[in-house]
């Protein structure tokens, strides 16, 4: 058996008049004109779909394109046509409006309705429309008329105590009814001339025309290894270096490490812990703002890991967002390690958002952070789609710890995780002397996404740089159609994760 999907031609009107009257027999004399179906397929050749097996058409989808603020949810299938003109289409509309549907009687086990919304759905998508609207027969309403209004029956179908043969088809592919549009189709008596208003949305809509190519974002981590260097100059020619090589990549985002500047520590390594991470903390608005300036000139969203900042004599852990159109946003991290309070006496920081940038809303915490899953979930609550992690390790355990919670926060928050960290040893720095690290990209665990749910990682302990495209559209497709679907299904009658 050979079943092929394509648009139909005019050529195929004899075998469409044949296929809707065995598909219609009660309304027979309500056949599509040659003359109809010659124009619809003139105006919108995409949007007439037929399906056909062993070569005999078996079923047939037509479709228009309207601006449907002209209509609203009022209307009747002879308005939305144009009193079966199709004057109605504009290639400039915004919904992709289903006029007709049938199947063949002797092919409907062969499921072609559900090919035929598919092919509408990739439709829609393709041509970025806001979503399929339709108004949905309800053919077996006259059997129950007498006894349930037009609005009982439709939830008693959606309910399943009632089948319908046109709308339980329509809701299990995912249409949703709006309203009842009466006085529809005056010929149905069937459905008491009712019908039902029905919406699918695509969930890729967007504003910008090219919404399908703005959804790859490409992330570049670095996996920075530690080493002495004889100036800050030549701290700088390292940071450049890969920014440089992010840059020819085409990255968005360049991630470096927590305290990836902790080897210009050296030169104070005559004082206590905490007083050389003040001294250090003294470099940190040079710092900023020398890799603010690659951001600018490299065209690449940078994360500067995480610096020292010396504020109000207490010491901060901060995270620089330094974007490449020059706009600075910051993060302090809220999470203290033991090492941290007992040897430098930091303070966690108090402010919980996502960031705006211009791929989209975006989190960024700081290594032990990750390791408190309320933190990101608010996040993601508040729109984030990636999550950065500068993450500072010394042993495998320690790395471990921050690897399998990022891991669970992607899955968790239908998101992105990314993380980088140093690598190697700083033998000339006081409680700086080994690190263990593996820069990775975390995924979801689903169909769409690695089996493993990792998009990505470096060798561990490795001096290199990890570029990773990740989709936005697949993150909207789990949330929407995923096996399971996190976000949705929290129990928010019996708890809540909020922000104080």
């Amino acid at each position: 058996m050979q079943i092929e999907t394509r648009p139909l031609t005019v050529q195929d009107y004899d075998e469409l008049a044949e296929t809707m009257k065995r598909a219609y027999p009660q309304m027979s004399e309500s056949i599509w004109s040659k003359k109809s179906i010659e124009k619809l397929t003139r105006i919108f050749p995409d949007g007439q779909i037929c399906i056909t097996v062993d070569g005999k058409l078996a079923a047939v989808a037509l479709s228009i394109i309207v601006n449907y603020d002209e209509f609203g949810d009022d209307h009747t299938y002879v308005d939305i046509t144009g009193n079966y003109t199709f004057n109605t289409h504009s290639s400039k509309g915004n919904v992709l409006y289903g006029i007709e549907v049938f199947v063949d009687p002797e092919y409907r086990e062969l499921r072609l309705g559900r090919r035929l919304y598919d092919a509408r759905k990739e439709l829609c998508e393709l041509l970025n429309l806001k979503s399929i609207i339709l108004g949905g027969r309800i053919p077996n309403y006259h059997k129950y008329s007498h006894e349930l209004s037009a609005r009982n029956y439709i939830r008693k179908v959606r309910d399943k105590e009632i089948y319908d043969p046109v709308l339980s088809f329509q809701l299990s592919n995912n249409f949703l009814p709006i309203k009842i549009l009466k006085k529809y189709l005056p010929e149905d008596e069937a459905s008491r001339e009712n019908a039902v208003l029905l919406q699918w949305n695509n969930i890729y809509y967007s504003k910008s025309p090219n919404t399908m190519q703005d959804s790859i974002i490409r992330l570049g981590l670095v996996q920075w290894q530690m080493r002495t260097f004889k100036d800050i100059e030549a701290f700088y020619e390292q940071v450049e270096f890969f920014v440089n090589v992010m840059g020819d990549y085409k990255s968005d985002f360049v991630l470096f490490p927590e305290l990836f500047n902790t080897p210009l520590l050296a030169p104070f390594n005559n004082l206590s812990e905490r007083d050389s991470m003040i001294e250090l903390a003294k470099l940190t608005d040079q710092i900023k703002a020398k890799i603010s300036e690659l951001a600018i000139s490299y065209n690449v969203n940078i994360i500067s890991g995480s610096m020292p900042v010396f504020e109000n004599n207490e010491l901060y852990n901060v995270s620089y967002l330094l974007h490449r159109d020059g706009r600075m946003d910051e993060y302090r991290k809220i999470h203290i390690t033991p090492n941290e309070k007992r040897y430098y006496g930091m303070k966690g920081g108090n402010e919980i958002k996502v960031f705006d940038t211009d791929c989209g809303k975006i989190g960024l915490v700081i290594c032990y952070d990750v390791e408190f899953p309320e933190l990101p979930r608010i996040l993601a609550d508040q729109g984030m789609k990636i999550l950065f992690v500068p993450y500072l390790t010394d042993t495998q355990n320690a790395y471990m710890r921050v690897r399998h919670c990022a891991a669970a926060r992607a899955i968790e928050n239908e998101c992105y995780v990314a993380i980088a960290g140093c690598v190697g040893n700083l033998p000339k720095v006081n409680n700086m002397d080994i690190q263990f690290g593996q820069a990775a990209v975390f995924t979801p665990s689903d169909f769409a996404f690695p089996s493993n749910a990792v998009k990505g990682e470096a060798t561990p302990n490795t001096e290199m740089t990890l570029i990773v495209d990740v989709d936005l559209n697949l993150l909207k497709d789990l949330h929407h159609n995923g096996s399971v679907q996190v976000m949705k299904d929290r129990r928010k009658d019996l708890y809540e994760t909020y922000l104080k």
